[in-house]
């Protein structure tokens, strides 16, 4: 993972309303906080962030925790995308508080486990797949999907099955492709979780007869 190293400045700031509305807001006590990276790579512009945040900022290892908490926002913006695109829970049709708030817990968790796993797949490619998948998962993975094309996957880790997954879902596995997103990890949870049930169903019938 690459790291970069961050200058950091700050300064409280009074931001007065404009002229004629000064007396309907008050004047707001905020804080910039300026971080620039030092050294960037050639051929690339250095890091730069500017925030503005009325918490307070104390010192520099506060100022720290503000930029640490910017940072999520990536993380928090793929979170809401799985849950509006993937799930589609815009399109709920439900009529109750209480249904809709139970059906966004599930869609919750789902999408938790949707950005876990394209996350897992940069941070611990070479962990086992018990990590994340359960034995079932990785046994219909092993049965539908042979290969990993063209991607340089070692057999057998984290990154092997959920290039499998990926697969599931549409992506190509070409080896100038990028890693698998989201999106792709999403098609292929939802069409195993298909598969799984429909294995355990007809399992099940056997069992009967």
């Amino acid at each position: 993972m690459t790291k970069a190293a961050l200058e950091i400045k700050f300064k409280r700031i009074a931001v007065l309303p404009p002229i004629g509305k000064q007396n309907r807001y008050p004047a707001l006590d905020l804080t910039v906080i300026h971080a620039s990276e030092r050294g960037a790579p050639k051929g690339r512009k250095p890091i730069e962030w500017k925030l503005i945040t009325d918490l307070p900022v104390r010192g520099r290892s506060e100022a720290i925790e503000k930029i640490n908490w910017y940072a999520m926002r990536w993380k928090i913006e793929m979170f809401h995308k799985i849950l509006k695109s993937g799930c589609r829970a815009e399109d709920s049709k439900l009529r109750t508080a209480e249904r809709l708030a139970n059906l966004m817990a599930v869609f919750c968790i789902l999408s938790w486990r949707v950005l876990w796993l394209t996350m897992l797949n940069g941070t611990a490619p070479d962990a086992s797949p018990k990590m994340a998948l359960t034995d079932t998962e990785i046994a219909l993975l092993d049965e539908l999907i042979s290969d990993v094309g063209n991607r340089r996957c070692r057999p057998g880790t984290l990154a092997f099955y959920l290039t499998k997954l990926a697969r599931l879902g549409g992506y190509l596995a070409r080896a100038a492709d990028p890693p698998p997103g989201n999106v792709v990890i999403w098609r292929g949870l939802s069409r195993l979780t298909d598969i799984e049930l429909g294995a355990e169903i007809a399992a099940a019938g056997n069992v009967g007869n």
